[in-house]
């Protein structure tokens, strides 16, 4: 750790990071099990609520383009704490809407505030944590934030017996009114700020799009989320419209997902001690070919069979996410904000595009997401070959594995 927090201390540094790292998923999966209720109760379509999701994670994507450089410019704390206090106003509004119209508009404005906080939290990594270190960090933070979307939905779920969709939006505002206490607490730790104006700084992002190994990266593992988000926009209606599960049965089997993705941070930190890296990502990519291929031709014979697949390919995708994000910081020294903004806004684009994807033929949406994991698996894992000997690659996985 480069420097330790005089009030946080390491222990409460890695809370602080788990917290704000967390928003994206709880933000997400909170509302899922309503998500069915809510094309009824707001006298809507199934592809206006979707729009909740898709045009969330468009704006979200958006805004890491606006703060990242901007957190190089003014520090990572006010544009932290500026970012929490927009998504706690609009989640308010989102629990106050009364139409599709109102909650889309009150989404957007939530995303954009919530990707101030996504693009702090892992420049702050980048800050504070170099190499091995650095990639232990993320898998530990990894798997305490895949928590969120395990609880989430069982929450969610809960809500929705006790009182109306609109309480899971007011539990979100809650949140973020918890984390202000941790952002308050938080030293900043960006030791040299962009002297250049607020427009130069954007212009930083253009900088690093020139450097082609990081373009090379960014090609590859920037597809790999649309598998997953694909997975988040399908799944609730799956399971409760194709398979016939209860609100409560699909927060369950949405849960089991998630747990089994819990061991993908782990399972990657144990294998990468005794397997070469490269081998894991390949390996990665092979397997969620294979889960995309039996999904498309069985995974509608039942909701075990298409728990059990969906397990091992969201497991592919997130093992994927520790080595190849680090990988691309790695390419740049300095200019983190705006690495980290390119990094999560093609993420966030591929994810939205998978979640539209998905959804374009309602009555196949198994054999949508089987054909969305096979493609994204033959294609992802085919650029990995033809790099993941390269110099910018190799050297730099020696580099931490030392």
């Amino acid at each position: 750790m480069k420097q330790v927090q005089p009030i946080l201390g390491r222990k409460g540094t890695l809370l602080f990071l788990v917290i704000i790292s967390a928003f994206p998923p709880l933000t997400m999966d909170l509302y899922l099990p309503a998500l069915p209720q809510m094309v009824e109760v707001l006298n809507t379509n199934q592809s206006m609520v979707n729009l909740t999701l898709s045009a969330y994670f468009v704006t979200y994507a958006i805004g890491l383009l606006f703060w990242g450089p901007l957190s190089e410019k003014f520090g990572r704390k006010p544009i932290l704490l500026t970012g929490i206090i927009i998504y706690i106003i609009a989640s308010v509004f989102c629990g106050l809407s009364t139409s599709v119209e109102h909650l889309i508009f009150s989404r957007i404005v939530q995303a954009f505030g919530g990707s101030a906080i996504t693009v702090v939290a892992t420049a702050i990594i980048k800050d504070l944590y170099d190499g091995r270190e650095r990639e232990k960090i993320m898998a530990t933070i990894m798997s305490l934030v895949i928590i969120a979307p395990m609880v989430a939905p069982v929450l969610g779920a809960f809500l929705l017996k006790v009182a109306s969709w609109h309480m899971m939006f007011y539990t979100l505002a809650a949140f973020g009114v918890f984390a202000t206490l941790f952002a308050l607490c938080y030293r900043e730790t960006l030791a040299t700020r962009y002297t250049g104006s607020v427009l130069r700084s954007w212009g930083r992002l253009g900088t690093v799009l020139k450097n082609p190994q990081f373009i090379s990266l960014l090609a590859i593992f920037s597809i790999v989320p649309m598998a997953l988000m694909a997975f988040l926009a399908a799944g609730s209606y799956i399971y409760i419209n194709n398979f016939g599960l209860t609100e409560q049965e699909f927060s369950y089997a949405f849960a089991f997902n998630a747990f089994f993705a819990s061991f993908g941070p782990v399972i990657y930190i144990k294998l990468s001690k005794v397997i070469n890296v490269q081998k894991i990502i390949t390996g990665c990519f092979l397997l969620l070919t294979v889960c995309g291929c039996v999904t498309y031709t069985y995974g509608y014979t039942s909701p075990w069979l298409f728990a059990f697949l969906a397990g091992p390919a969201t497991l592919s995708v997130i093992m994927m996410r520790i080595p190849g994000t680090n990988l691309m910081l790695d390419q740049h020294d300095s200019d983190t904000g705006s690495v980290v903004a390119i990094i999560q806004f093609l993420s966030m684009i591929f994810g939205a595009l998978g979640m539209t994807l998905v959804s374009l033929r309602p009555e196949s949406l198994i054999e949508n997401l089987g054909l969305i994991q096979l493609i994204i698996g033959l294609t992802g894992g085919g650029l990995w070959l033809l790099i993941k000997n390269r110099p910018h690659v190799a050297d730099k996985l020696v580099k931490v594995a030392g």
